[in-house]
Parts: structure tokens; C-alpha cells; sequence
């Protein structure tokens, strides 16, 4: 059983159905297309996806199925590219009905026209299409397997204490390639009782805490600063705008003489502190701080450091958040200072940090590069033609 994301994916629904009389369910094919048309104007976008798997899957009968009515005059793979322009989205909200919501009637839907180029034109601006989003989903995974071997490296230094090991092992006696098969621990590295976390830490190592290491700088409320007349302006990171990870046309502007302490640039780490806790390197550009959201800095330590620290004390923030009775769960500065973070040897955070750097230099760099594929994306739905017609569909209802 499947449900539809306001993104316009397909995802493993989430209902309970025990006791439910799923005879009134759909069920959904290859080439079909399922939408919403409730809420239209509310979310200022319409769902519609693609169903590509050869198996069938079960779907609720909110979602209206339907299908092309005639696959040798429009291709479904280019339908499903139109209904992802954010022209199909601005025009849908704009026919939607019914107060603040907006509904989208479904004869409404079907009077939509859009562009129609032959087919043999609408399968070769299919195929670049796929082409550059292969390589985004590619780009992805590669970002994944950055920041889990990171992660790896990360807990087998703080938690397991196997750093890269220095010259106690040649005081014991051990070769330079036993030294470099293990670790600072393995080795027989010299160990100290650390009474704030009840076991021991390597020696030489202090323990500080969140706010001991870096600077968590609050965003403003940016509705007080909103830009006059025709003032220069920068565009609002919000919680949002950190979620995909770029600012657009929706996003909200405020008047470019704010503090630098709150304009945000590239590279720069920021953690969402309240809502849908989340910490990420901005690669979305010249932006302005959002309340809400931390800027993090520090003069002492790399951004590696704090970043991943940061991150380490993630599942328990989302738990105090989880935990808080008020509408919009949160933590509090208090949650970050009691946050212990354990530092090591300037020599050893100085080797650390060529290690780490490497895989951080590469991810933000194949993150830049999938933003300017995405980019070519919109360039390549703006290659469709000009000429519009009905859309000829067929529904299951």
C-alpha cells in the first residue's frame, strides 16, 4: 500500500488498515498517474506522481488514478515532467477553489493545457532529462557514502578510541606496519577514569561541551526586518529552505542590513534548533537567519569538529524535543551546554583534521555539483514547446 508525498513521490503508506474494508481502496498500474487535488493553494503545490513498477500497489481512494489515453501521441514519462514544473503547481493554485485551502476540481485539472511536441522530441527531452537526474540520484548515494564512512571514522575516534596512534607504539616495540593496522586503544595507548562520563578516555584528552567548542547564534524574526520599497533584500532561511537544501521564489525576503552575525553564506553549518531538528552545511547561497535556526562557528576548532558533535548529540536533542508538551517541540541553549564533547591532543586534532577535511571538501563539492544539475533540470522542462492542448486523460475512480 502506497500514499503520495507533496514532493510528488510514492511512499509505503503509513495507515493503520486493521478492520478496514479495503474494498473501497484503489488499485494503481504501470503509467498510471495518482494526484491530490485537495489543499491546493494551501500547500501552493499539486501532487501528482508516476506509478513506473511493473507490479501493481494498493493506494487510498482519496487519490484520483488516471492514465494517458493515447501513449503514441504523449509520452507518460513527459506528462509526469510537466506536472513537476513549478508553472503546473502556480497555475493549479491559481484555479483552486474553496477558501484559504483551495481545492482543485477535477474538471479544472483536466481543462489545464500544456506544451506538445512530437514524441520522437518529447522522448529525446525525456532522455536528457533522465540523463542529468540519473547522475543527481548517483551525486546522492555518493553523498551518502561520504557521510557514512565520516560518521565511521568519527565514532571509531570518540567512541571507540582507535585514532590514527603516535609514538607510544615505537616505545613498545612495535613495527610500522603493526602500528599502522591499529589504533590508539588497540595499541595499548595510555587510558585515564573520566569521572563526567564514568569510563575512561585516552590521556591527555579534556572534555567541554557544545558551547564550549562553538558559537550557536540564533536567527531574528525576520518579519521585522522586511525589505522597504525597493531596498536590497536577501531571501529568509527558514526550516523550509534547510530542508531542500536551496532558498526559491516562495521563500520570504528580508532587508539586507541586518547583522553579518545572521546573514548566512556557503559552507557555513547550521542547525535547526526547534520543528524538525536538522544539522547541514548551507550550500543554498547569500541568505538571511531565520529565528529558529543556529548559525555555528567557532575560532577554535575546525568545522568538521563541531559539525559532527553537533550531530553525534542529535537523537537525544529530537528526544527532548519529542518530549516537550508545546505545539512546536524544541530544545534550549540549557540542552547544549550540558552536551559533553571530549577534544583531544592539539597534535591530534591537527592529524584528525587532514583526514576529516578530505571527505567534507568532497561532499560539499558533489553537493554544489548537484545543485547546478538541478539547476540544468529546469533548463531542460523550459526546453518544452510553446504549443498547448487539453490534457487527454482517462480516470479510475
Amino acid at each position: 500500500m502506497v500514499g503520495l508525498t507533496i514532493n510528488k513521490n510514492f511512499i509505503p503508506s503509513v495507515a493503520n488498515i486493521v478492520d478496514t474494508d479495503m474494498s473501497t481502496y484503489k488499485i494503481i498500474r504501470k503509467n498510471q498517474f495518482a494526484c491530490s487535488v485537495m489543499q491546493v493553494r494551501r500547500d501552493k503545490k499539486m501532487p501528482v506522481a508516476l506509478w513506473r513498477d511493473e507490479k501493481p500497489a494498493i493506494i487510498s481512494q482519496a487519490y484520483p488514478i488516471f492514465e494517458i489515453v493515447d501513449e503514441q501521441v504523449v509520452s507518460p514519462d513527459y506528462l509526469i515532467m510537466w506536472f513537476t514544473r513549478s508553472e503546473f503547481d502556480r497555475e493549479a493554485c491559481f484555479l483552486a477553489v474553496g477558501g484559504v485551502r483551495g481545492s482543485l476540481e477535477w474538471e479544472d485539472f483536466l481543462n489545464m493545457k500544456f506544451p506538445l511536441p512530437s514524441l520522437e522530441q518529447q522522448k529525446e527531452i525525456v532522455a536528457e532529462y533522465e540523463a542529468v537526474e540519473q547522475r543527481i540520484q548517483l551525486n546522492k548515494k555518493l553523498c551518502e557514502k561520504l557521510e557514512e564512512t565520516a560518521q565511521t571514522i568519527y565514532r571509531n575516534w570518540f567512541e571507540d578510541f582507535e585514532f590514527p596512534v603516535d609514538s607510544h607504539c615505537e616505545e613498545r616495540g612495535m613495527s610500522d606496519e603493526a602500528i599502522l593496522s591499529l589504533g590508539y586503544k588497540s595499541s595499548g595507548g595510555e587510558m585515564v577514569e573520566c569521572e563526567e562520563l564514568g569510563k575512561e578516555i585516552p590521556k591527555g584528552w579534556r572534555i567541554d561541551s557544545l558551547t564550549g567548542i562553538a558559537n550557536y547564534k540564533n536567527g531574528l524574526a525576520m518579519q521585522n526586518f522586511e525589505p522597504q520599497n525597493r531596498e536590497e533584500s536577501l531571501p529568509v532561511l527558514k526550516i523550509r529552505e534547510l530542508g531542500m537544501g536551496i532558498t526559491d521564489n516562495n521563500s520570504d525576503r528580508c532587508s539586507y542590513e541586518i547583522p553579518e552575525d545572521v546573514k548566512v553564506y556557503n559552507e557555513d553549518v547550521i542547525f535547526s534548533w526547534s520543528g524538525t531538528l536538522k544539522i547541514d552545511f548551507w550550500i543554498g547561497g547569500f541568505a538571511g537567519l531565520n529565528q529558529h535556526l543556529f548559525k555555528v562557528t567557532s575560532k577554535k576548532f575546525p568545522k568538521w569538529f563541531y559539525f559532527l558533535w553537533t550531530k553525534s548529540h542529535l537523537d537525544s536533542f529530537i528526544k527532548i524535543a519529542d518530549g516537550n508538551k508545546t505545539s512546536l517541540g524544541h530544545i534550549k541553549r540549557e540542552h547544549l551546554d550540558n552536551a559533553i564533547v571530549l577534544i583531544p591532543t592539539s597534535e591530534q586534532l591537527k592529524y584528525m583534521t587532514e583526514t576529516m577535511e578530505v571527505f567534507f571538501s568532497k561532499l560539499i563539492n558533489i553537493r554544489f555539483q548537484t545543485q547546478k544539475l538541478e539547476e540544468l533540470k529546469s533548463l531542460l522542462l523550459g526546453k518544452i514547446a510553446v504549443e498547448k492542448l487539453t490534457i487527454k486523460t482517462k480516470r479510475y475512480v
